[in-house]
């Protein structure tokens, strides 16, 4: 953040056309910064974090040992070689990392927006800062926003400018205006402002309806001039993107343990020999003082001793080789580049691939525990489709064959014609034909249900060119019902404050709009009384159907009955339905009525209580015409992909800023939420003690616990949780609304928060911010030894993406920020489950299977030197000659176990998807841990032992072909290096499960590549040329040579092997895992064709079945019935003579109210979820 760091902010202070007076301040500037480097900072940060690494810092010490000669029997090149390729390559990656980063940074800084300087012209259609509005294209200062990259939502919001400011519309007067603004510093609270604008000597309250944060999308407004307030990194939307962490597996986490478990037992060798060289010395190496005598500086045994812990140290320093770090990331870049070349996670209508954007969390793809979704987006589609209806006890929107059964709609499906309409919008999809004949027939109660649709509502046209409509829909639902109304030949065409004009089947209608009954969370419905050109007045509502039918005349139960089947039926396929209904009105009693209403407009007090009554009173004896049944289009594959993520027992929340109500229909949709479960618990609470009760009570309610006596039984319970989790078999979903979850993630409420969202199958939170969002996540993996996944799409995600131990973006239509900010990125959450279970999966057994037998070859190629020491003298001699230990790592064993850590499988990726069960020992960490370092460091210590004593005891017996013993100790090493070489490929062959071409070559090429070398260095030609440095002239030849040296080998790998052979053919016979079995049915099924998985979907049967009223924002009734949202020359021309001045007053009270918004929002918010409940 770039302030001032001299002092904390407590106010910010900005004044208009005041440069120099904004400059003494030094706040931030627009630009961001999520780049770690830049060119000069690169190498030193880089290279002060790759020693940070203890096997990096470990090998920098060895080196500088192997430079001081009285201690070193090794070559420097031996450790700097590969320490400095370790060194390059990661920081390549880490360069390559940070460039993406910055031109991320880039694209965002470099966002055009045209700014206000001394008379320039400026106006924003995406906000990059946080402005106070001050005017804007509209009528009354208006403006029209979208959200989605600050809370998920599409639909359309307002925000309105002060009185004062709102005709600042010109460039003289924003030159002349002068105002300050005192307000909040910098904070992450999206839904808060508090401030004042101090201009002409007077003071302006602002709050948040006056501000349009950095994110928002303006809609439906041309131009509007704001101040800016927050810029760059302390806009409130970056201020909730939280902070960049460096992300680590768990495997790093556990090699950084077992490196320093290592580094101890080499120090305890180093020790063992130490004191062994000074024992040696003092009984027998005085003995050979004669002609083998201590060198100047060595004064006694015990400082031989000292020097010889040295010199073992950096003989057996290979049991860590560095050649480990540099396999890893090669094996790790390798899984990044299957995951982006994947053809089955490329979403060819988009053109977008699968992208990991990082190359160091593959393995951790394999162990989530948790995924945190958002909701809006990631699940959905942010498309609202008119799906069926029921009309006068008849269903439309199922298609039917010949033989009248049900046929599935596909995409081949043939869509209804609606040429007969030039004004329909094309992309508008229906399958059912008869409902246009219906239409055609000009049947009565079909043309009421439509013209209902395209009366009632608050939507806003705009006609850019002649039957080019363009709707704008405060609620994605409002915008789907207008649509189908528009397609089905009633057009909404235009609006006034007095009149709405819709196009029926070809002829333009007036009607006039005598009153908008607005909705909100008690009333969970709307209606509009409207005057037809026959002079009837009719009532028109639509909302949640148990209200409706509660209203209806009692000449409708019949039609009540049968809709209400039609209405389980559509909710059952996860459909989001509306009940209507109309009235006919008589004249004198409307009269009445308005008089009343006018006059309940006016109180002061129980204003709204008054006006509540006076809708009920209407709207009671109405009659049914029928529903609505509208699909919150969710992304192809989301239920299944849920269903087989459960199945592998990973547990998926969601979290969405999107309302409660609308959030559940979406886990019913999705399988999330059903009816079978035992309990659905809401928290909802205003208080901390409310929030506390209701968290108790169910978590009581789930564990069959009548009390909790005390705080000690608290701890006890939470204690015990572990085990009830096991046990619980009874399915149980929690919901919880933000403003309950802040006072959840206190830290005295945060254990039974988490307690009692583990003990549910389905964990809902909504109406949460970006930050809040980010603490959930924080809160598990504090708590759960868990492996957590942050999936989304939109800004809003961004500080969750980044909290998570992984972090995924969806590349939808809310922007790149959250692609950009993760680690991996597709365009559908159904790829989810083909990253985790195959991907993530493959890259965990692979990994696993690499470690585990890196550190036995090592082990055993290194501990060889260990038994020799007991052999000479503990000289720290090595077995080996000096180029064997340079390529051993890097040539002769590195290529087949690369290719096995990066081409084996167990099983297939269609077994892996229809079996998810083969899931959980990643989250298990079964297939490496401590134990299992532990196994693979013995069998690693018994094969030395084997190679060393099996040649060792045969040499000291057997003779050469022409009677002459095996006396010199070159050829005894080249029998053991050969030993070594063959027993790691066998090994290596017998733990690889899939065989690619590859793989044999790698193993073979490294065999013959071996012995290539071996003759080769051993030759008399190179011994020529490099007298000093090969000087193992002619043992290859001269050893090899010998048939007895071959049997050796033979029974040396043989004894090496078959224990571990038996051990796994017992294991998988007596003991099989999942694993096993299915492999088995793999290889049984081999000649058959690959089975498609099937899921079985739950239906949706529910009694809930109305999200309308919670995706609709209370006051644009009366908002468009004051005009205060039309232009004004349309306001001027189309205003009735006749009409009541009542509405005008109307709208300023519901302005009046919304500037103090702020004040009443914990009542609005109580009163809101009392209704939820």
């Amino acid at each position: 953040m770039t302030v001032c760091s001299f002092f904390v902010e407590k106010e910010r202070r900005v004044k208009a056309n005041a440069r120099d007076y904004n400059d003494k301040f030094s706040y931030a500037d627009n630009r961001i910064k999520t780049s770690k480097y830049n060119i000069f900072t690169f190498l030193p940060i880089n290279l002060f974090e790759q020693f940070q690494r203890v096997a990096n810092a470990y090998f920098l010490v060895l080196l500088i040992l192997q430079v001081i000669p009285e201690i070193s029997s090794l070559s420097w090149f031996t450790t700097i070689v590969p320490l400095v390729l370790v060194l390059v390559i990661t920081a390549v990656k880490d360069a390559t990392d940070d460039y993406f980063r910055h031109k991320s940074d880039q694209q965002v800084n470099n966002r055009q927006s045209q700014v206000l300087i001394r008379g320039s012209d400026s106006y924003w259609i995406y906000t990059q800062a946080d402005i106070l509005l001050l005017c804007s294209s509209e009528p009354y200062g208006l403006c029209y926003i979208e959200t989605a990259e600050l809370d998920g939502e599409t639909n359309l919001k307002v925000r309105q400018a002060l009185t004062v400011t709102s005709d600042l519309g010109s460039i003289s007067k924003l030159m002349d205006f002068d105002g300050e603004v005192i307000c909040e510093p910098p904070n992450n609270k999206l839904d808060k402002f508090t401030g004042t604008l101090y201009w002409r000597d007077n003071k302006y309250p602002l709050d948040n309806e006056k501000m349009l944060l950095r994110g928002c999308v303006l809609r439906n407004t041309e131009w509007c001039f704001g101040i800016v307030i927050f810029a760059g990194l302390q806009t409130k939307l970056m201020q909730n993107c939280g902070r960049t962490k460096f992300k680590r597996t768990s495997i790093d986490k556990l090699m950084n343990t077992l490196v320093l478990w290592i580094f101890a037992f080499l120090i305890c060798m180093g020790v063992i020999l130490a004191i062994g060289n000074t024992i040696w010395e003092n009984w027998i190496g005085r003995n050979f003082e004669v002609f083998l005598p201590w060198d100047e500086f060595q004064s006694s045994a015990v400082f031989s001793g000292f020097l010889t812990f040295w010199s073992y140290i950096i003989i057996l320093n290979t049991v860590v080789p560095i050649s480990l770090y540099v396999s890893v990331e090669v094996l790790r870049l390798g899984h990044s580049f299957f995951i982006n070349w994947d053809r089955k996670m490329y979403y060819s209508q988009m053109d977008t691939a699968a992208e990991a954007r990082t190359t160091t969390l593959n393995e951790e793809l394999g162990q989530v525990e948790f995924i945190f979704s958002d909701k809006t987006g990631t699940l959905t589609q942010n498309i609202m489709v008119f799906s069926k209806c029921s009309i006068n006890g008849q269903t439309y929107g199922d298609v039917y064959d010949e033989f009248d059964q049900k046929v599935e709609i596909t995409e081949k499906t043939a869509c209804v014609d609606f040429s007969f309409n030039p004004l329909c919008d094309r992309r508008f999809k229906f399958y059912d034909c008869s409902l246009v004949e219906a239409i055609k027939l000009e049947d009565p109660a079909v043309q009421e249900f439509f013209r209902l649709l395209a009366l009632c509502h608050t939507v806003m046209p705009e006609e850019k060119s002649e039957g080019h409509l363009v709707y704008q829909a405060q609620s994605p639902d409002e915008g789907a019902l207008v649509t189908a109304a528009r397609n089905f030949g009633f057009v909404f065409r235009a609006r006034t404050p007095e009149t709405v004009t819709l196009c029926e089947m070809g002829r333009a209608v007036t009607y006039q709009l005598l009153a908008i009954l607005d909705f909100n969370n008690v009333r969970k419905r709307m209606s509009v009384i409207v005057r037809n050109p026959q002079g009837q007045i009719k009532l028109y509502s639509k909302g949640a159907d148990t209200i409706i039918f509660e209203r209806l005349d009692p000449s409708s139960d019949d039609l009540m009955c049968t809709t209400s089947e039609h209405l389980s039926e559509f909710a059952g396929e996860g459909l989001r339905t509306l009940a209507l209904a109309y009235k006919d009105l008589d004249e004198d009693y409307f009269e009445v009525w308005m008089k009343k209403l006018l006059f309940a407009s006016t109180v002061i007090e129980n204003r709204e209580d008054q006006l509540a009554d006076l809708y009920e009173e209407i709207e009671q004896g109405m009659k049914l015409l029928g529903a609505t049944a509208i699909e919150d289009k969710l992304q192809e594959g989301v239920p299944e992909t849920i269903a087989c993520l459960s199945l592998a027992d990973i547990k998926i929340w969601v979290l969405t800023g999107d309302k409660l109500e609308t959030a559940m229909n979406i886990g019913y949709s999705c399988n999330m939420l059903r009816d079978d479960m035992n309990e659905v618990f809401v928290i909802s609470g205003h208080t901390l003690l409310e929030v506390q009760q209701q968290l108790r009570s169910a978590k009581e309610h789930i564990l069959g616990l009548s009390r909790v006596s005390s705080a000690g039984d608290v701890e006890k319970m939470c204690a015990e949780d572990s085990v009830f989790e096991e046990t619980i078999i009874a399915e149980y979903a929690l919901v919880i609304n933000g403003h309950s979850l802040a006072h959840a993630l206190e830290p005295q409420l945060e254990p039974i928060l988490l307690d009692l969202a583990c003990l549910c199958k389905t964990v809902i939170c909504c109406r949460v911010t970006p930050m809040q969002k980010a603490q959930v996540v924080e809160l598990v993996k504090r708590h759960k030894k868990a492996v957590t996944l942050a999936i989304g799409d939109g800004a809003n995600d961004v500080s969750m993406i980044k909290t998570a131990h992984i972090g995924v973006g969806i590349s939808g239509q809310e922007g790149m920020q959250a692609v950009l900010a993760s680690d991996y990125s597709f365009a559908q959450f159904r790829y989810l489950q083909r990253l985790l279970l195959v991907h993530g999966r493959w890259s965990y057994f692979r990994m696993c299977n690499f470690l585990g037998y890196f550190f036995y070859k090592n082990f055993a190629f290194t501990l060889v030197h260990f038994w020799y020491g007991f052999f000479c003298g503990f000289s720290a001699q090595t077995v080996y000659d000096q180029w064997f230990i340079t390529l051993f790592n890097i040539v002769y064993t590195s290529l087949p176990v690369l290719a096995m850590g990066l081409f084996d499988q167990d099983v297939n990726d269609q077994n892996s998807l229809r079996y998810p069960s083969l899931y959980k020992p990643g989250q298990q960490n079964l297939l490496f841990n401590k134990r299992q370092f532990f196994l693979c460091t013995l069998q690693g210590m018994a094969t030395s032992f084997l190679l060393f004593f099996i040649p060792y005891g045969a040499f000291s017996l057997m003779v050469k072909e022409d009677g002459s013993h095996f006396s010199d100790q070159q050829a005894f090493a080249v029998t053991i290096a050969t030993s070594l070489v063959i027993v790691v490929s066998v090994q290596i062959g017998l733990d690889t499960h899939y065989w690619t071409a590859v793989n044999h070559f790698f193993i073979w090429g490294s065999l013959t590549v071996y012995f290539a070398i071996l003759f080769a260095m051993q030759s008399d030609g190179i011994f020529g040329i490099f007298p000093s440095n090969f000087p193992y002239i002619g043992t290859a030849r001269n050893c090899l040579s010998e048939k007895s040296v071959w049997l050796v080998i033979l029974l040396t790998t043989v004894v090496c092997v078959v224990p571990g052979l038996v051990v796994s053919f017992l294991r998988v016979d007596l003991f099989p895992t999942l694993t096993d079995k299915v492999r088995h049915l793999q290889q049984s099924r081999r000649k058959q064709g690959p089975q498609e998985q099937n899921l079985r979907r739950v239906r949706r049967t529910s009694s809930r079945r109305s999200a309308y009223a919670f995706s609709h924002q209370q006051g644009y009734g009366e908002l468009i019935t004051s005009g205060k949202n039309m232009r004004m020359s349309t306001v001027s021309s189309a205003r009735s003579p006749g009409r009541t001045p009542h509405s005008s007053n109307w709208i300023e009270n519901m302005l009046k109210r919304k500037n103090e918004v702020s004040c009443v929002s914990f009542e609005n918010v109580k009163l809101e979820c009392m209704a939820l409940i």
